[in-house]
C-alpha cells in the first residue's frame, strides 16, 4: 500500500468517526403535488455546494418514535442528508405511549441530543433559550455559534417557549439563524381570566408581543439585515395574509397579526410563498399553515428548492390510537425543507 492510500484511508476513518452514533460529539451542552416528495428524491437531486435546511416540529421530543430508540426518526432524517437541522419541541417530556410526565432526570433530550444529532451526521448542536419544556435545538455539520438566548423579559415581555440566534460560517458567508416558538392559546400567557381574554384575542396579541420582542433583539438589531443573510423558522401557531385565499379572514384579522409584523417591519420573505404564490400547502394534519421558513433576500436569491414535505413518513398524520389529548404521529406538524445554492451569486450584495 502506497503513502497515499494509506493518507486516504486515514482520512475515511476520521470521518467517519464524526457520524458514528457511538463516538464523543462536539457541540454545546453550546396524488402527488408540487410540494411533495419522496425519500427516493431526497438525498441526491442536489448540486454540489448546496446548503440544506431541515426544520420540523417533531411534538413533544418525538414522542411518537422514543420508544423505538428514534430509529425511523433518524432513518428518515439521514435519506434527506441534510446540513442544518432546527428542531421545535426537542425536549423529552411524556413516558413512552402514555401522557404521564418524566421525571427530570429520566429525560433522554434535551440533554443527549450531540448523541442523537450524530447518528444522523451532525457533529454540533446547541439550545436555544426557553423557560419550559418546549425548547429549540439546531443542529449542523458546521461549528455553531450560539449569538444570543431569547427568553423574554419580566412581567410582560416573556417569550413563552424561548428563541435562539445561531451563526455557522460557510467559508466566508456567515448565516444567521433564528429559532423560535410562539404562545400557542387563544388566551394571553398567565391570562387570570382566560375566558375573558379568549374574547379579547389575547393570544394574538401576545404572539404579536413576542415576534415583535424576538425580531428587536435579532434581525432588526443589525443595522444592515436587508445585505444580510438571515434565515428564521419555527411554529408560529399565526396564519398569514399570504394565505387568505384559503382562510378567508377579514382584513386586518387578529389572527394575521405576528405575519403582518415580519412582512411589514422586517426584511424577512415567506420563502414558501415565494416559491408557490398562487398555491397553499398546509403544515399540520388540517388546513393551516402555522409553520414558516423566512429568509431576507440575498439568501432568497439562493434558493433552489423549497417543500413542506409530505413524504412517505410525514405525510400521513395519524392520531395516537389510545386517544391521547394531542398526541399524534410521527407529529402533529410537517416539516418543511430548503436548499440554497451558495456558490450562486447574489445581486447587490456590498
Amino acid at each position: 500500500m502506497d503513502k497515499s492510500t494509506k493518507i486516504l484511508k486515514i482520512f475515511t476513518t476520521l470521518l467517519l468517526l464524526c457520524i458514528s452514533p457511538n463516538e464523543s460529539i462536539k457541540g454545546e451542552n453550546t396524488g402527488k403535488s408540487s410540494n411533495e416528495t419522496t425519500q427516493e428524491d431526497s438525498a441526491t437531486e442536489r448540486p454540489a455546494g448546496t446548503l440544506r435546511v431541515l426544520y420540523w416540529n417533531i411534538q413533544n421530543g418525538m414522542w411518537s418514535d422514543q420508544g423505538n430508540n428514534y430509529d425511523n426518526f433518524v432513518t428518515w432524517v439521514k435519506s434527506y442528508s441534510p446540513d442544518v437541522c432546527i428542531w421545535c419541541e426537542a425536549q423529552t417530556i411524556y413516558k413512552t405511549g402514555t401522557a404521564d410526565p418524566c421525571k427530570a432526570e429520566d429525560r433522554y433530550l434535551v440533554k443527549n441530543w450531540g448523541e442523537l444529532a450524530a447518528r444522523y451526521g451532525h457533529c454540533y448542536w446547541a439550545i436555544s433559550g426557553h423557560r419550559d419544556n418546549y425548547p429549540q435545538v439546531i443542529t449542523s455539520k458546521y461549528p455553531i455559534e450560539k449569538i444570543v438566548d431569547i427568553v423574554g423579559t419580566e412581567p410582560d415581555s416573556i417569550v413563552s417557549h424561548g428563541a435562539g440566534q445561531y451563526q455557522i460560517e460557510l467559508g466566508e458567508k456567515k448565516i444567521n439563524f433564528v429559532s423560535l416558538h410562539t404562545w400557542p392559546h387563544a388566551y394571553a400567557y398567565r391570562a387570570k381570566d382566560q375566558a375573558a381574554s379568549r374574547k379579547e384575542n389575547g393570544g394574538d396579541k401576545y404572539r404579536r408581543m413576542e415576534i415583535a420582542y424576538i425580531c428587536s433583539h435579532t434581525i432588526n438589531a443589525s443595522g444592515n439585515a436587508d445585505q444580510e443573510y438571515w434565515f428564521m423558522c419555527g411554529d408560529f401557531n399565526a396564519r398569514s395574509p399570504k394565505d387568505n385565499e384559503v382562510y378567508k379572514f377579514e382584513e386586518g384579522d387578529s389572527r394575521f397579526w405576528v405575519h403582518d409584523y415580519i412582512l411589514q417591519q422586517t426584511p424577512y420573505l415567506d420563502i414558501i410563498k415565494e416559491r408557490y404564490p398562487n398555491q397553499f400547502f398546509s403544515s399540520t394534519g388540517g388546513k393551516s399553515r402555522i409553520d414558516f421558513v423566512y429568509c431576507t433576500r440575498p439568501l432568497l436569491q439562493k434558493v433552489i428548492r423549497a417543500e413542506i414535505l409530505q413524504d412517505d413518513y410525514t405525510g400521513n398524520i395519524v392520531r395516537d390510537p389510545q386517544k391521547l389529548s394531542n398526541f399524534y404521529h410521527p407529529s402533529d406538524h410537517r416539516p418543511i425543507l430548503v436548499d440554497f445554492d451558495m456558490g450562486k451569486e447574489s445581486q447587490n450584495l456590498p
